[in-house]
């Protein structure tokens, strides 16, 4: 059993713990399930922004402790000031030091697009997205079949959600592409193992259909890498443990920000 088998297998557990302590009817009365989420899109091609998804978290299953010494406000706030497009914050708490207070934390002082980063296998933890306030919801297409993916894509677009869809392969990719989707992210590191080869986003851009945000993810450290993701067809770049691993985040993103070529 590899880790992301491991992963699945908690979240599970999660899930089940969760819906036995807190109803749909609780989360639908949440503070922010009525509101209405930014639009992923008008954010991420902002040409006043970075195209950065700029991520907060505190730990990672093959580095281990990569930041617990700054808070969610303070990080996502600078992000933002940066000019992220849009925050990624972790919810996973066993694997990855985050939890749902961290999302809520982040929506109440940001007005700019987050992700819910995590595990997604369950409508109910789209519902969960919804009420704490996420505008985007991660659909990861190596722990999901592509009924279940159609599934929980349709889902959280009837909650006007946004959906990117996660691939790390070829194969992934053509058996998870659906119109529900918003944006494809490419992820250059490998879940089963958590080796990283950039090479992945610039093999798979052109298989992305241009119906869709291209996203590429992880192991991004240079600016310079940014700029060629941009010139091979990148729309955006989610970046977390190259800042994160700072003493100050956002002060490293802003410096990271001020080296991209303006396009």
């Amino acid at each position: 059993m590899n880790i992301l088998d491991k992963i699945v297998l908690r979240k599970r557990e999660e899930v089940e713990f969760a819906k036995a302590n807190v109803s749909i009817k609780e989360l639908e009365a949440a503070l922010h399930f009525n509101r209405v989420p930014y639009s992923f899109e008008d954010f991420l091609l902002d040409d006043q922004r970075s195209g950065i998804i700029a991520e907060f978290k505190r730990r990672s299953p093959s580095k281990g402790i990569i930041n617990d010494k700054v808070t969610v406000e303070e990080v996502t706030t600078a992000y933002a000031a940066a000019g992220a497009s849009a925050l990624s914050v972790l919810t996973d708490v066993d694997f990855f030091g985050g939890h749902t207070n961290d999302l809520l934390a982040a929506r109440a002082v940001n007005q700019i697009p987050i992700l819910r980063k995590d595990f997604m296998i369950d409508e109910y933890q789209i519902l969960e997205a919804k009420a704490l306030g996420a505008d985007i919801i991660l659909l990861i297409a190596a722990i999901l079949t592509p009924d279940e993916i159609e599934d929980l894509a349709v889902f959280a677009k009837s909650l006007g959600l946004n959906v990117l869809l996660e691939v790390h392969n070829l194969e992934e990719l053509q058996r998870s592409v659906i119109p529900e989707l918003d944006a494809i992210g490419v992820n250059n590191r490998n879940l089963a193992d958590f080796s990283v080869n950039i090479q992945t986003s610039f093999d798979l851009v052109d298989e992305i259909p241009d119906d869709f945000l291209k996203i590429s993810e992880s192991a991004i450290s240079n600016p310079q890498t940014i700029n060629e993701l941009r010139a091979a067809g990148f729309d955006g770049f989610l970046i977390g443990e190259n800042f994160m691993k700072t003493e100050n985040p956002g002060a490293s993103m802003t410096d990271f920000v001020s080296q991209l070529i303006s396009v």
